[in-house]
């Protein structure tokens, strides 16, 4: 099990710690660093910036918005990004929900996003194969548009640019169980929100049909500290702003994972709180167990035990969010 630094999205501004922990993982043998979005910092930027002071390290979008850009653009971003890091590129990309996709980017949220998806990746391959101008009948992507608001005068075009390799990873943020089974199809690997290394089955009957080669990259937190409870108390705090606040009363992927995994009233109960208003009482409402599942916190003694877990199964790659260099260290000692 490969080991991966996930540095997420900014907060008010930039992080000031995230290039020398990327550094830093570099040096400790880490096999990749990934960067995410939101609706502040963009993915590709910051991750350029990272390229640009390391040397080895590969370089993922844990995840990009698909909402955020037309596919060809994001096909450029990363077949760019791959030639100026000399092939470290992995685009990792993520539909995300209706709040986000309508509430910031202002676009219609697909009425089916398994097929959007689909569209989406497809018209990557092409441009990164480069075999022919990308040409598509979807009806999401069509390439080129042809709908009643256009002049008509559109044509098929291939990337002026050669990428630099045409089977650069692709890998999906996916979370409901067709999606899921779908990524084993059209994608080189899948980037699970939640995993617990106890609860496997959940996902079984989606990755029944995985290749061989697939990657399964979940990201968690990471912290060796003495307090349990306090070092869960930042996975609280996302999974109370994830299960209440990314997505509509009715309509909340995350939400909907988290009582696949077994805590369904829970789950409930956080996000009527957290819309309620009561948010500090949304995050103490919050399952210890359900945090501690997914993620590695505690003495190295407790991480060493609860790592083998993990490796146990059929992660590929560990993506940690960790706040400190110990951390890392810590857990690249434990992964040799």
């Amino acid at each position: 099990m490969r080991l991966g630094l996930a540095l997420g999205y900014w907060g008010r501004g930039p992080d000031p710690r995230h290039l020398e922990l990327a550094r830093e993982a570099e040096r400790l043998g880490y096999d990749s660093v990934w960067t995410a979005e939101a609706w502040g910092s963009d993915a590709f930027t910051a991750l350029t910036w990272i390229a640009a002071h390391t040397s080895r390290i590969k370089l993922g979008t844990g995840i990009a918005q698909m909402a955020a850009r037309t596919p060809t653009a994001t096909a450029m971003h990363a077949l760019t990004l791959d030639h100026l890091s000399g092939g470290r590129m992995l685009l990792g990309l993520g539909l995300s929900g209706p709040q986000v996709v309508e509430g910031w980017y202002g676009r219609p949220f697909p009425k089916s996003p398994l097929t959007a998806t689909r569209e989406y990746v497809d018209v990557i391959r092409q441009v990164l194969r480069r075999q022919g101008p990308v040409a598509s009948d979807g009806t999401f992507h069509p390439h080129p548009y042809q709908g009643p608001d256009g002049t008509g005068l559109g044509r098929p075009l291939k990337p002026i640019t050669h990428p630099l390799r045409a089977d650069l990873p692709v890998l999906l943020g996916a979370e409901g169980p067709r999606n899921i089974a779908q990524t084993t199809a059209i994608a080189d690997g899948w980037l699970p929100l939640y995993w617990s290394p106890t609860r496997t089955g959940v996902y079984a009957k989606s990755l029944a049909d995985a290749p061989d080669g697939f990657l399964i990259a979940p990201m968690a937190r990471a912290v060796v500290c003495d307090d349990i409870a306090e070092g869960l108390l930042p996975v609280k705090a996302m999974l109370g702003f994830y299960i209440g606040g990314m997505g509509h009363a009715a309509k909340n992927f995350h939400a909907d994972l988290m009582a696949r995994m077994g805590f369904e009233d829970e789950a409930r109960r956080v996000q009527r709180l957290f819309l309620e208003g009561r948010r500090d009482e949304a995050v103490r409402a919050v399952p210890d167990a359900f945090a501690d599942e997914i993620s590695l916190v505690g003495p190295r003694e407790r991480i060493a035990e609860r790592l083998e877990l993990w490796r146990a199964g059929p992660v590929t790659d560990l993506l940690v969010t960790a706040p400190d260099p110990r951390t890392l260290r810590v857990l690249a000692e434990l992964n040799s």
